[in-house]
């Protein structure tokens, strides 16, 4: 697991229909092809959230830069800087406090089910991306 350390990995909810959305949205405007993906559910992501301490809940997507853990909208802000073109913007939300920005985060993640649908199973990544992946 030491290896993937070093890489930037974004956990999901792997059943969440909106989390899959996120996913393949990021995938397609990550432009240096850096990050790297595991569901939450998974023993990578369990394993990997137990290391650093932190909870195992489902609701945040996760991301692990530089050998930091970001939840909800600090993860996303993260991620969107490793987007490309007009995207790259919605980095720049961090200037807002968390706490509002969580707010609305909260909203959308408290009802992501029943708003989005959920999967029975984990996403099968495609032969081209499937190398983004741990874990599969």
């Amino acid at each position: 697991m030491s290896d993937v350390l070093t890489d930037k990995v974004v956990l999901f909810d792997g059943v969440c229909n909106f989390c899959d959305s996120s996913v393949q949205f990021i995938i397609k405007h990550d432009k240096s092809n850096s990050l790297k993906f595991a569901s939450l559910q998974s023993e990578f992501g369990q394993n990997l959230l137990k290391q650093f301490n932190h909870t195992t809940a489902l609701e945040s997507v996760v991301f692990f830069e530089n050998n930091q853990i970001y939840t909800k909208s600090t993860a996303a802000f993260h991620i969107a800087n490793y987007f490309g073109g007009f995207w790259k913007v919605l980095s720049y939300l961090r200037i807002f406090p968390s706490f509002l920005t969580d707010f609305f985060y909260d909203i959308v993640a408290k009802n992501r089910y029943k708003w989005f649908g959920k999967k029975d199973s984990c996403m099968i990544p495609t032969p081209e991306i499937r190398n983004r992946f741990i874990e599969i």
